[in-house]
C-alpha cells in the first residue's frame, strides 16, 4: 500500500540468493510462435543500479537473472562504455555481486559479495574484473555502502538487533517460538521487526575498511528506513566532514502512526547530530492516533524551520557539488504517505529553505544536482508518462524528454544524464540524455533478444469524460497483430497504491504485454487518486474509496465497450492488486453484470478488519479518516464485504501469507464468502510470498492460474 510501490515497476524487487549453486546468467530461450510467455518473462535480465566513472567514460551496473528450474536468482556486474560499446561481464562467482561503484579515480570498482565465511562484504576489483580484494571484514553482512568524495571515509549499512527476543527475557527457554509483543509495528512489510539497519562510518586507507562506528549507537531507530529505503538516504558532504541522513526517530505507536521522517546532519569528527527539519528542543505534540492526523495540530501548528514546515516524510538528501546547498525530497503533512513529494533546497549559510519545481504539479520522484550547482535534474510523472525535467535555482522548470516512456532514475554523467527507462512495451534499459540537445541514446540492450524474437502489442492513450465532467486518461493495450475488425475479450486493469500512477511502467507479473499476447485488450485508467494530474485529482481518493475513483472505472470500461468496436462488451474481465484488489472486490458488488470474471490479488475485502490488521497505521488513519469506532462511516460503509450479497460473478482471490500490509485473512474471507454464496471461486495462496510474488516458480504459477481463470470465464 506504500506509494513507493513503486514506481520502478518494482525494478523487479530482486530476490537475491547468495547460495546459488550454479552460475545463472543471460538467457536466450526458444520463443515458440514469437509469443510472450511467463517463462520468457522470467528469462529476461533485470537491469538494476548503475554507477558512472569519474571521467564519465564508463558505467558499471547490476543485472539480475532468474532460474526457474532452481527457483533462484543471481545478480551480476557489467561494465559498458558511455557510448554503449564494449559491454563486459565482470562477475565470475556463483554468488551474487551487488552495488558496483567506481572508486580510486575510476581505476577500481567497489562492490558487495560474500566472503569465504558467507558474509556480504565490500570488495574491490579492476574495471576488467581482475585483482579482486576484500576491503571490509565485518562480523555482520554489509547491506550497502557509499564512499566520501576523498574516499577516506565510507558508510556501511549493517543490521542490529531491535528489542529483546524471548531468549533474552528467558534464557532457559531458548527453543521457545513465542514472541512477546509490547508495541505496534511489531512486524513490517514481510518480516517481524527483530533487526533494523544502522549506518556505520568507517575509515578507508585505499586497501582496507576499518574502525566502523555506529552513527546511531544506542538509538532504536532505522536508517535507511524500511521497507524501501536504501543508501540514497545518506550522503557525504563534498568535503567529507559531514553526513546527511534520513531517519524517523519514533518507536511503537508513534512509528506506526506517523510519517514524520527528518533530515539529520552528523559531524564525523565530533559525532554530534543536528536535526535540520525541526528547531532545537522541539517536542512532538500529543495526538490522538485513532483519528487522522489531517486535522490535528501536528500539521496545522508544525514548527517553522528556514521559513518552511517539515511534518511528513523528508528523505534522500544530496549536497550541491559546491557545498552551498542541501537538497532533499519532502512531504508537508504528517500521516500522509502520498502527499506531494516536494523538492527542497536549504542554503547552508543562511539557513533559508525553499521549494523548487513549484510549477510542476506532481511528485519529484528522484533527482540529482548539475556539476555547477546551478540546477537540478529530476524525474516525475505527468499524464501517465514519467520524464526528465530540469529546474534552476530561480525555479524555472523545463522538460527534457518526451514520448510514451517512464524514466525511472537520473544521475549526472559528465555533460549528459544517465537514466533508466522503461515502458509497457519494454523492460528497463539504461539511456543517456543530453540536457542541451534533448537527445536520448540507448546504452544497454539487455533484452534485445526478446525484443527481436517476440511479437509485441501496442499501447494507445484514450481520454474520456468522467461522471462529473472531468477528463480521464486510460491506456488501451492492443494485442500483437491487432485486427480492428475483430472483437476481443477485454480486461479492466485496476491500479494499486492506491496513489501510484498508471504510467508507462513495466512489470514482470502485472505485465500488459503478456495480457495482450494472450489475446486480451486491456483498458488501464488513471482513475481519481493517482499522481500526474494535479494535487486535487491525487487527493480525491482519501476517505472516499467507494466514490469517484470507482465511478472512473465504470466510465473507462463503459466508454471502451460503447465506442471501441474491437472491444467485446459481452466478454469483459476485471483484475487488480493491492488497492486494485480492493477495487475488484468492490466492483464485484456493484458492476451490474458488466464483467464475466474477477481477479483480486492482495486486496482489502473488509476495511474494518484491515484497519486493525495492517502495520502502517498512518495509512489506515489518513485514508479511512480514523478508527471505525469513532464514527468514520463514509469509508467503512463502502467496505466490499458489505456488498457480498450482490456478488454474482466468478472470482479468483490471490494472497501472499508474508504480506503484512494486507494480510491473508482478507483474501481468505473473500474466497469463503464466494464459496458460501455458491459463486465459482478459487483461492491461490503463497505461504512464502509478500505483497508481491518474487520467486520464479511462484511467478509462473501465478501467470498460469491468472490466464486459466480468464480463459475459462472471459475468453471462453
Amino acid at each position: 500500500m506504500n506509494k513507493v510501490l513503486i514506481l520502478a515497476s518494482l525494478i523487479a524487487m530482486t530476490h537475491i540468493d547468495a547460495d546459488a549453486q550454479t552460475f545463472i546468467g543471460r538467457q536466450t530461450p526458444k520463443i515458440e510462435n514469437r509469443t510472450l510467455t511467463p517463462e520468457a518473462l522470467w528469462a529476461m535480465g533485470r537491469v538494476g543500479g548503475a554507477s558512472v566513472s569519474p571521467d564519465a567514460k564508463s558505467i558499471t551496473y547490476n543485472v539480475s537473472y532468474y532460474s526457474v528450474a532452481e527457483n533462484k536468482s543471481h545478480t551480476v556486474i557489467y561494465v559498458i562504455n558511455s557510448d554503449g560499446t564494449g559491454e563486459r561481464l565482470l562477475t565470475t562467482a556463483k554468488t551474487s555481486e551487488l552495488s558496483p561503484k567506481f572508486i580510486a579515480g575510476g581505476k577500481k570498482i567497489a562492490f558487495l559479495t560474500a566472503d569465504s565465511e558467507g558474509t556480504m562484504q565490500v570488495w574491490q576489483m579492476n574495471p576488467d574484473g581482475t585483482e579482486r580484494v576484500q576491503l571490509s571484514h565485518e562480523k555482520e553482512d554489509v547491506e550497502d555502502f557509499t564512499f566520501s568524495a576523498n574516499e577516506r571515509k565510507v558508510i556501511l549499512i549493517k543490521s542490529i538487533q531491535y528489542g529483546k527476543r524471548t531468549k533474552d527475557l528467558y534464557p532457559d527457554l531458548e527453543k521457545a517460538s513465542g514472541r512477546v509483543i509490547t508495541g505496534l509495528m511489531h512486524r513490517h512489510w514481510d518480516e517481524w521487526v527483530e533487526n533494523i539497519p544502522h549506518p556505520y562510518v568507517a575509515d578507508f586507507d585505499g586497501t582496507a575498511i576499518s574502525g566502523a562506528k555506529d552513527m546511531l549507537e544506542g538509538e532504536p531507530y532505522e536508517c535507511p528506513m524500511k521497507p524501501f529505503g536504501g543508501i540514497e538516504q545518506l550522503t557525504f558532504s563534498p568535503d567529507g566532514k559531514q553526513i546527511a541522513y534520513t531517519c524517523r526517530k519514533l518507536e511503537g505507536k508513534d512509528y506506526a502512526c506517523s510519517t514524520d521522517a527528518d533530515i539529520y546532519i552528523y559531524d564525523i569528527e565530533t559525532g554530534k547530530t543536528k536535526n535540520i527539519c525541526k528547531p532545537e528542543g522541539y517536542v512532538r505534540p500529543a495526538v490522538d492516533y485513532t483519528e487522522s492526523l489531517k486535522n490535528q495540530k501536528v500539521n496545522t501548528e508544525a514548527p517553522v524551520v528556514g521559513g518552511m514546515t517539515f511534518a511528513g516524510y523528508d528523505i534522500n538528501p544530496q549536497y550541491s557539488p559546491d557545498g552551498k546547498y542541501l537538497a532533499w525530497q519532502s512531504m508537508k503533512q504528517d500521516g500522509y504517505e502520498s502527499d506531494v513529494n516536494r523538492l527542497i533546497i536549504k542554503d547552508l549559510t543562511t539557513g533559508e529553505c525553499r521549494q523548487l519545481a513549484t510549477g510542476f504539479d506532481s511528485n519529484v520522484d528522484s533527482y540529482c544536482w548539475s556539476a555547477d550547482s546551478k540546477r537540478l535534474y529530476f524525474n516525475g510523472v505527468w499524464h501517465g508518462e514519467t520524464h526528465i525535467y530540469t529546474v534552476d535555482l530561480k525555479d524555472q522548470v523545463k522538460q527534457l524528454t518526451d514520448g510514451q516512456y517512464d524514466y525511472t532514475s537520473v544521475q549526472l554523467m559528465g555533460k549528459n544524464l544517465l537514466c533508466a527507462r522503461q515502458s509497457m512495451c519494454e523492460a528497463t534499459e539504461l539511456y543517456t540524455v543530453n540536457p542541451a540537445k534533448g537527445t536520448v541514446t540507448q546504452l544497454t540492450h539487455e533484452n534485445q533478444y526478446f525484443r527481436d524474437n517476440i511479437d509485441w502489442g501496442t499501447v494507445e492513450p484514450r481520454w474520456t469524460k468522467t461522471v462529473d465532467g472531468k477528463d480521464l486518461l486510460s491506456w488501451v493495450v492492443l494485442p500483437p497483430h491487432f485486427d480492428k475488425t475483430k472483437k476481443y475479450p477485454t480486461l479492466l486493469f485496476c491500479e494499486g497504491g492506491p496513489q501510484s500512477p498508471v504510467s508507462q511502467f513495466w512489470s514482470f507479473r502485472w505485465n500488459m504485454m503478456i495480457m495482450a499476447a494472450n489475446g486480451y485488450v486491456v483498458v488501464a485508467p488513471n482513475r481519481r487518486g493517482l499522481p500526474g494530474f494535479g494535487k486535487a485529482w491525487n487527493e480525491e481518493i482519501s476517505e472516499d474509496y467507494g466514490g469517484h475513483c470507482m465511478d472512473d472505472y465504470f466510465s473507462a470500461i463503459d466508454d471502451a465497450a460503447e465506442h471501441l468496436p474491437y472491444v467485446d462488451k459481452d466478454r469483459l474481465g476485471c483484475v487488480g492488486a493491492s488497492f486494485g484488489g480492493f477495487s475488484v472486490y468492490w466492483l464485484a458488488g456493484h458492476h451490474n453484470k458488466r464483467f464475466k470474471a474477477f481477479i483480486a490479488h492482495d486486496g482489502i475485502f473488509n476495511i474494518e478488519q484491515q484497519y486493525l490488521e495492517t502495520e502502517e497505521m498512518w495509512f489506515a488513519n489518513w485514508d479511512m479518516g480514523g478508527a471505525f469506532w469513532n464514527g468514520h462511516d463514509k469509508t467503512f460503509r463502502n467496505s466490499p464485504h458489505r456488498f457480498v450479497d450482490q456478488w454474482d460473478t466468478p472470482i479468483l482471490c490471490i494472497q501472499g501469507e508474508k504480506d503484512y500490509r494486507i494480510v491473508t485473512s482478507q483474501a481468505m474471507s473473500a474466497f469463503n464468502a464466494a464459496q458460501l454464496r455458491g459463486i465459482p471461486s478459487e483461492f491461490l495462496c503463497f505461504p512464502d510470498e509478500n505483497h508481491w510474488v518474487l520467486k520464479p516458480q511462484n511467478g509462473i504459477l501465478w501467470q498460469r492460474r491468472f490466464f486459466n481463470w480468464l480463459d475459462k470465464y472471459v475468453k471462453y
